[in-house]
């Protein structure tokens, strides 16, 4: 088995054990951004184009239609694994070997025969999905066609023919996203939202207002975000919904004049008068990564905010060079 350095990855034969129990669940940032899953609940065999600020992508399905949302599961079972053990500081691999019973349970799922069938459909369309994009993972833009992952197989087997353990090579793409830690932290209830609509509006949400008070967008650039094949008219009415029911973790919804949606942090509560929490350029985010390799940048982040906060949020002239001042402290201890 080739060797690599302390946390980079493996070698070309080597292969990762998803061995860690309640990995906080990640997800990529591009695929968050960009939508490359199905959010049909039916085999979607459309083949889907999207254009946005300089980012192209195509996703051509295979005979077993698009990857789904739901599908995404295991590369989120599949990032936090190898996030987990890359701030543990193990080496790391594009090729996962892991249990199905766990990543079912990790998941939310049952563990039904029924479940362990959907499961291999969701490994064959992960498989068949085929995407070509310029997009960026881990500071590289480079036009290129792949899958979603990259290969799997079963390697064990119950007496009943259920998959036991299962071997799965990621792309080289997404596997560079892991690399470069261009990830974020999930709710543990994301596994809780039913609906695709509500999984992506959630991915969109996290990704914009992870670190801000509110994000606005509109509604027509929210439903090309999404990946919705649903006319504006049937998208608007989902959306208000969604704002009667609230279903996402940690953020609110509402709708304002000019057809607009508003998204905000719940349970956050802004006396008169008060400093705002302020916001870190994402530059100071990768020299904080510079300066504390291995570490969970966003977790640094919201720590470093509650000080803020415990200190009596005082006002500050230059955020990012006290975050990272206490950065360089934090590191040295």
């Amino acid at each position: 088995m080739s060797t690599a350095l302390t946390g980079g990855a493996a070698g070309p034969d080597s292969f990762f054990l998803c061995d860690i129990f309640d990995a906080i669940p990640k997800n990529d940032l591009a695929s968050m951004e960009h939508p490359l899953f199905s959010l049909g609940t039916r085999p979607d065999r459309r083949i889907l184009n999207y254009q946005h600020n300089g980012a192209e992508i195509t996703v051509v399905p295979s005979v077993k239609g698009l990857a789904t949302i739901h599908d995404k599961d295991i590369l989120i079972f599949c990032i936090s694994q190898l996030m987990a053990a890359q701030n543990a500081g193990r080496q790391v691999s594009r090729t996962l070997h892991l249990k199905a019973h766990d990543l079912l349970v990790a998941t939310n799922r049952e563990t039904s025969g029924d479940a362990y069938r959907r499961l291999r459909e969701s490994f064959e369309r992960l498989a068949g999905t085929r995407i070509t994009t310029n997009i960026t993972t881990g500071g590289e833009e480079v036009t290129s066609g792949f899958g979603l992952i990259e290969s799997w197989e079963i390697v064990r087997k119950a007496r009943g023919g259920r998959m036991v353990n299962v071997a799965v090579t990621l792309s080289d793409w997404l596997f560079r996203a892991v690399l470069a830690k261009s990830v974020l932290t999930l709710s543990r209830d994301y596994f809780r939202l039913r609906k695709p609509l509500e999984r992506r509006i959630y991915e969109l949400t996290r990704k914009h207002c992870g670190r801000q008070r509110d994000w606005t967008i509109s509604v027509e650039t929210l439903l090309k975000k999404s990946g919705s094949a649903s006319p504006r008219r049937v998208f608007r009415k989902m959306i208000r919904d969604m704002i009667t029911a609230q279903p996402l973790p940690d953020y609110a919804m509402e709708e304002l004049p000019g057809d607009l949606i508003r998204f905000r942090q719940k349970h956050r509560v802004v006396e008169p008068g008060s400093v705002e929490a302020p916001v870190l350029k994402q530059a100071s985010l990768e020299k904080a990564r510079d300066l504390m390799p291995g570490a969970d940048v966003y977790a640094l982040e919201a720590e470093w905010r509650a000080m803020w906060e415990r200190t009596g949020r005082p006002r500050l002239r230059q955020a990012d060079a006290a975050f990272l001042g206490w950065v360089k402290k934090h590191s040295a201890e």
